[in-house]
């Protein structure tokens, strides 16, 4: 593309040397410039772009976008300066790849719990509705028929486009995007035409990033105000922050619920580890999701597809078809009648959710396993919290490794038994091997028990000491059944 076509609309300040040229390429990584790209210098959160313009060059940049412009100009090279490159970078992306969210119904769910299940649902739904379609979610990306390993709940935003233009080239008309708030305060949806935002909940996550709550929720908020007049935003009223996403946001206004009267609501009517019978709008349907839990994030794909025009009917009909998430409630049943599963549910809000959702379908003559842990190097305060969740709420807890990454596993342990109390020290005990943990849960469990392995789901490693080893609950749980007769 040339130069002057990929900086159209984008607010100069100042340009030094000749626009008329062509890109071949851009990114904000020096180490990823081709010859014949654009290097826009981006201040990140641990490192300035600006420090590595010159390695840019020396690897073939042919031009250079930026906030300050070097003290040393190469007659060769062409420079743009402009106030904010990280804004620049999402206007400059939907150029490079022809605006491709203007081109793609592109709709994006935030919020604390759900997001995965909720984007994979809205994408799964619509195939079954005859439409092809997209998707960015923490477990893959997908096009169509193709799918792409994830590498981040929301990539850049020159990989979002990427991957839309893509999207469109194969046809696909709906794309269905994971918006974390990793991604939001780092302007990865920058540039980007959302026809559709949908909020799920909002509980304590990420504050080792955000640091306080407060700016985690307006964080997420600031998604909302971004929006156009012509978008539709829907938002969980269930949820005590829910009309805090719509104060301020230009867009049309639409509300859930399970609890409280909203332009969606729902009833559940039957529950099982086999399925629900849920009314939603006053029209019944079966589905094979369980978890109370997947009653908001079902009912959340009910409105995104009636706010698009789809015939409610229509939509009750392909939702019934839907299987389970990738590692959301995901249930695996022994051969003598345990019964296993495995979830993400890595948050307080999760866990609790996941847990009562388990107790409010047993009979309670069956006992309830919960093996979890936290992960390393993240918000150490969620720890005593879900320990305190798991041991009021199960039968017995066994406390172990998540993904410690770099700290220590049994440092991780002791921040999550700080939060027990001593009624409940007899309900739970220590293994910090995650293998041996599933083991012992095994050990003890007798036919129709219940064991919940939480906090991992669909992830396939397990990260010690920054080094990433092949860890799958799911093959581990099938692997230890044959070996233990079970």
């Amino acid at each position: 593309m040339n130069l002057q076509d990929l900086i159209h609309k984008l607010p100069i300040l100042e340009g030094v040397g000749e626009l008329n040229r062509d890109i071949s390429n851009l990114n904000f990584d020096s180490r990823k410039i081709q010859p014949g790209g654009l290097y826009i210098a981006v201040k990140g959160v641990a490192t300035d772009g600006h420090q590595f313009v010159d390695k840019a060059l020396d690897a073939g940049a042919v031009a250079v976008v930026c906030e300050t412009l070097p003290a040393d100009l190469r007659d060769e090279v062409a420079y743009i300066k402009v106030k904010n490159t990280v804004k620049a970078l999402g206007a400059l992306a939907s150029n490079f790849y022809g605006n491709p969210s203007e081109k793609i119904t592109l709709v994006g769910i935030t919020g604390t719990n759900g997001k995965t299940s909720a984007t994979t649902l809205l994408s799964e739904t619509f195939n079954l509705l005859g439409f092809k379609t997209a998707l960015i979610s923490t477990v893959e990306y997908r096009i169509g028929s193709k799918v792409y390993p994830s590498t981040h709940t929301t990539p850049d935003i020159i990989s979002i486009n990427r991957i839309m233009a893509e999207a469109v080239d194969s046809g696909c008309e709906y794309a269905f995007m994971e918006v974390s708030s990793h991604g939001i305060h780092q302007s990865r949806t920058e540039g980007l035409n959302f026809k559709i935002a949908g909020f799920t909940n909002i509980t304590r996550d990420h504050l080792d990033y955000h640091k306080t709550f407060e700016d985690y929720l307006y964080t997420k908020k600031s998604f909302f105000d971004n929006l156009s007049p012509e978008a539709v935003a829907i938002t969980n009223i269930d949820d005590k922050n829910g009309l805090v996403m719509l104060q301020n946001t230009k867009a049309k206004r639409r509300t859930y619920a399970t609890r409280t009267l909203a332009d969606y609501s729902a009833r559940c009517l039957e529950y099982s580890f086999e399925g629900m019978l849920l009314n939603f709008n006053g029209q019944e349907f079966w589905t094979a999701l369980t978890g109370k839990f997947n009653v908001s994030n079902l009912l959340l794909v009910f409105a995104v597809a009636s706010e698009l025009g789809f015939e409610q009917v229509d939509i009750l009909r392909a939702m019934s078809q839907l299987r389970r998430v990738n590692g959301r409630f995901e249930v695996i049943t022994s051969a003598t009648g345990i019964i296993f599963i495995v979830d993400y549910a890595h948050t307080p809000d999760a866990l609790e959710n996941i847990l009562e959702s388990i107790n409010e379908t047993r009979t309670k003559n069956e006992r309830l396993i919960c093996v979890f842990g936290c992960g390393g190097n993240r918000d150490h305060g969620k720890r005593p919290q879900m320990g305190s969740i798991a041991t009021q709420k199960a039968t017995l807890s066994i406390l172990t490794s998540d993904n410690p990454r770099d700290e220590e596993p049994l440092q991780i342990i002791k921040d999550i038994e700080a939060g027990i109390a001593p009624q409940h020290f007899s309900k739970y005990t220590v293994i910090a091997d995650r293998k041996e943990a599933i083991k012992m849960a095994i050990k003890f469990a007798e036919p129709k028990d219940i064991i919940l392995v939480a906090g991992k789901g669909h992830e396939t490693y397990q990260e010690i000491k920054c080094v990433r080893h092949h860890f799958d609950d799911r093959e581990i749980i099938t692997e230890l059944l044959q070996l233990m007769g079970k």
